[in-house]
C-alpha cells in the first residue's frame, strides 16, 4: 500500500479533508456526524478512482450517514435517495466489483462499456425515477423540490453506472455534486453550519472529476494490456 496512491492522489485526498476539517471548525463545531460522513465520504472517492471495492464500502457507510444529516434539514428526497438507492446500489456495486476483478486483482475493477441500447433503458429508467420521487417529494413537502428532484435523477444515473462499473459514473456523480452544492448553500441561508457541507461536496466534485480522469486512463490500459 506504500506506492498505491500516487502523489497527486495523496495530495487530492489530503488538501480535501484539510478543507473539510478546517471548515467544520469554522462554521459547525457541533455536529461530528456530518464531519466524520464527509471524511468517510472523501476516503471512499479515492479509492473509487482506483476502482477498488473498498471504495464501495465506504461509500455504504456515507450513504448512511448522509441520510440521517438530509433528515435533519427536512431534506426528504436526499434521505429518500440516499437511504433507499445510493446505499442499497452501492452494495450491489460493490458486490459487482468483488465478482469482476481486473486479472484476478481483487484491488482493481474490470473496466466495462454499455451500448445504446442499455444507455437507452437507463435514461428511461432515470426519467420513470425521477417522475416518481418528485410526487413522493411533494407529498412530504420537501424543501426545494426541483434540486432536490434533479437530485435523484443524476443519483440514480450514477448508481446504475456504477455498479455497471462504467467509467462514466464519476460525471454523473460530479453533476450529482453540482446539484447538492446547491441544495446546501441554500440550506447554509437559514444556518451556516451548513457550509461545511458546501465544502464537503466541492471536495466530492473536484475528486468525482478526477476518478473519470483516472477510470479513463484505466480502461485505456486495461485494453492495452489484454
Amino acid at each position: 500500500m506504500k506506492n498505491y496512491f500516487s502523489k497527486s492522489e495523496i495530495a487530492l485526498w489530503s488538501v480535501s479533508v484539510l478543507l473539510i476539517i478546517t471548515s467544520f471548525f469554522a462554521f459547525d463545531r457541533e455536529s461530528y456526524l456530518t464531519l466524520l460522513a464527509s471524511l468517510i465520504g472523501v476516503t471512499s472517492l479515492i479509492f473509487n478512482a482506483k476502482g477498488n471495492p473498498f471504495g464501495q464500502f465506504l461509500m455504504v457507510l456515507f450513504s448512511l450517514l448522509y441520510g440521517i444529516i438530509s433528515f435533519s434539514f427536512q431534506y426528504y428526497g436526499e434521505m429518500i435517495t440516499y437511504l433507499g438507492m445510493t446505499m442499497p446500489m452501492a452494495v450491489f456495486a460493490l458486490i459487482s466489483w468483488l465478482r469482476n476483478p481486473y486479472n484476478g486483482n481483487r484491488a482493481e475493477v474490470k473496466v466495462n462499456d454499455i451500448g445504446k441500447k442499455e444507455t437507452l433503458f437507463m435514461w428511461l429508467g432515470a426519467a420513470a425515477v425521477t417522475i416518481l420521487f418528485y410526487f413522493i417529494l411533494a407529498h412530504f413537502h420537501t424543501a426545494n423540490i426541483v434540486p432536490s428532484t434533479l437530485s435523484v435523477t443524476t443519483s440514480f444515473i450514477a448508481v446504475y453506472l456504477t455498479f455497471r462499473r462504467n467509467p462514466f459514473f464519476a460525471l454523473a456523480y460530479a453533476a450529482n455534486d453540482i446539484v447538492l452544492i446547491i441544495l446546501w448553500v441554500m440550506a447554509s441561508v437559514y444556518d451556516i453550519r451548513y457550509i461545511s457541507v458546501v465544502v464537503c461536496f466541492a471536495a466530492f466534485l473536484a475528486s468525482d472529476i478526477y476518478g473519470y480522469i483516472s477510470w479513463q486512463k484505466m480502461k485505456i490500459r486495461q485494453r492495452q494490456d489484454g
